[in-house]
């Protein structure tokens, strides 16, 4: 018997009722804005930005400064954190004002999401267009939103004391917790786009969708800490990393200690191991999307899952592409535009996958 005849198809064990355009529009927009928000959290990381702006106020800080004597106090307040001190000593106010409008927007279009959520949520709610299990994910989804805001300031706020960036391992919380919401929506978004979908049956297509999802996530985590610790700087070749295949740090044992965990900083070690396991993860992760489409296309499939793996495929490659082109392109500084495709990237990567998990899982209220 071929594994084809193991495919079998039947709607979702609960079928959850069928929801408005106008929510279901209200959710994509919601997808749409937190991946905006990630890009532009992105531009903020690389263009060295997150740290111009030294206070966190939820309402007041929506303004940014209107006249000069706001600027020069907002300014004043920069002049006061390691960041200008060891690297933007002597920045002048218009070069301030350029890494100001990039955090100010990150923090703005955070608030917008809020109320882009709020209004339209009250509105559904208030004409019954919710039901409970809407709700009830919706309520995880304010929660998610706000513990990602909350890390994104103690990310902030490590940097804004002895060191002039933000500590590598806090911003790669920060962003993973805002890759688990835009994937909890986006979870959320699929119930509603497609309650009604068949289930693929098959415990190989189940199993190493899930194997690949637990990978990709290892990998984006690996991203984000070698993001913040500005690895590329220091091994910016391929397929080799400076004529080496393991840096040489790597294999002496005095090297492998805590201190060197913690202050990553202070020794290229950690650049070294992290990019390292960046690289080794990426060649794990290609070659099991790789094989898993292989296995999949010959199977008898539905047409969502079949576009969903034709997606993977095309999605990996450029996402590869990106990452070498990024990384060879790290000649003294990270590249703005190619870095914050990257990240773009794993998050496309992230959406396609969840998608195809979709597609071999039952639907649950």
């Amino acid at each position: 018997m071929n594994q084809a005849s193991n495919i079998s198809t039947s709607t979702s064990e609960i079928l959850p009722k069928s929801y408005h355009t106008l929510v279901k529009v209200w959710l994509i927009i919601g997808l749409f804005m937190i991946f905006v928000q990630v890009v532009v959290g992105g531009i903020t990381r690389l263009t060295g930005s997150g740290l111009s702006i030294t206070k966190w106020e939820i309402v007041t800080g929506t303004l940014p400064p209107l006249n000069a004597a706001e600027w020069q106090e907002a300014f004043d307040l920069y002049k006061e954190t390691p960041q200008y001190a060891k690297i933007n000593q002597g920045m002048s106010l218009s070069s301030f004002k350029f890494i100001f409008f990039w955090e100010y927007i990150h923090r703005l279009w955070a608030r917008l999401m809020g109320f882009v959520f709020a209004v339209p949520f009250l509105i559904f709610w208030q004409r019954k267009m919710l039901d409970k299990p809407l709700m009830r994910r919706l309520g995880i989804v304010v929660l998610l939103a706000a513990v990602v805001a909350s890390f994104g300031w103690i990310m902030v706020a490590s940097g804004l004391v002895n060191r002039p960036w933000v500590n590598a391992y806090k911003l790669t919380m920060h962003l993973s917790l805002a890759f688990v919401l835009y994937s909890y929506l986006w979870w959320t978004t699929l119930g509603v786009l497609q309650p009604d979908k068949k289930v693929i049956h098959n415990t190989l297509l189940k199993r190493w969708i899930k194997v690949i999802f637990v990978v990709l996530s290892i990998q984006i985590i690996l991203g984000g800490i070698m993001s913040g610790m500005k690895a590329g700087l220091f091994y910016p070749t391929w397929p080799d990393m400076n004529g080496q295949w393991i840096p040489g740090v790597l294999t002496i044992a005095d090297q492998w200690n805590v201190n060197n965990f913690v202050h990553y900083d202070t020794s290229p070690f950690m650049s070294a191991l992290i990019q390292l396991l960046h690289r080794t993860t990426a060649y794990l992760l290609s070659g099991l999307i790789f094989w898993y489409f292989y296995k999949a296309i010959k199977m008898s499939t539905s047409p969502p899952f079949r576009v969903g793996i034709i997606l993977l495929v095309t999605m990996l490659v450029i996402q590869v592409l990106l990452g070498i082109f990024t990384l060879i392109n790290c000649v003294g500084m990270v590249p703005v535009a190619l870095g914050v495709l990257h990240q773009a990237g794993a998050l496309l990567l992230l959406t396609i996958v969840l998608f195809v998990i979709y597609q071999v899982v039952p639907t649950r209220n």
